[in-house]
Parts: structure tokens; sequence; C-alpha cells
């Protein structure tokens, strides 16, 4: 039985990746307990800039579960933007980890900077973090 999910979006693999403190207790915290910590492949393509260190990157990726973004996933994606009100131009990528986070098992925790539309895009049924 799984004991929950830890989810990073965008801002989490972005600390992950530059080890920060703060990440690299939480990952540690997350491999002490367990806990599957997940990456939506839709944050692998927001992470990516021409600075973004390589093979930090494949080191992180390597340490992490990525989910891919299946028909279902878009599906339920696209549902959840139009119950939030919101469109998926600004707010695809952050609806395709809600949706990810979603069919984890739970508890499911999302560590991000935007808590806001995390929880409005996720209805409140996700365990939100603010890093």
């Amino acid at each position: 039985m799984t004991p929950g999910t830890l989810v990073l979006d965008c801002e989490g693999l972005s600390r992950a990746i530059l080890q920060t403190p703060e990440l690299t207790a939480w990952l540690a915290a997350a491999e002490a307990e367990d806990l599957r910590v997940v990456v939506s492949v839709a944050t692998l393509v927001e992470v990516s800039h021409p600075r973004l260190n390589r093979a930090r990157y494949e080191w992180t990726l390597s340490r992490l579960n990525v989910e891919p973004v299946t028909r279902e996933i878009a599906r339920d994606a696209a549902q959840l933007l139009a119950a939030a009100g919101l469109h998926g131009h600004k707010h695809a990528i952050d609806a395709m980890v809600c949706a990810t986070a979603l069919g984890l098992p739970g508890p499911v925790t999302v560590l991000t900077s935007d808590v806001g539309d995390i929880a409005a895009i996720s209805q409140n049924r996700l365990r939100i973090v603010k890093i």
C-alpha cells in the first residue's frame, strides 16, 4: 500500500534541480516515508530553458516518477479548468498537474509557488504547500 504521493510543479522541479535546501529536505523526507515523488511530463517542458543545467536535470529526473499526459488526463484537466472558470491558454500546465495529482494514490501533496491557481483548479482536493 502506498502511503501517499508528493507532486512537484515547475517551481518544485526547478528547486529540486537546483538542489535548494528546502527541496532537498522534502525529497529526503519523502524517501524516508516511502512516498512516491511525481512530476507531470508537462512540467518537464515548462521547466526547460537555455540555462538549465542538463546534468542536474537528468540526475533529478532519474530520482522521480514522470507521469504521462494521457487523453484521460487532458480531458480531466479541461474539466477542472471549466469548473474553475479558467482558460487553458494561461492555466493548461497547472491543470494537467492537478489532473495528474488527483489521479494518484493519496494523500497527495503538491509543492508549488502557485498556491492560488492550484487550489482553484483542484477545487481544494489536494494538500498544497507553498515553496
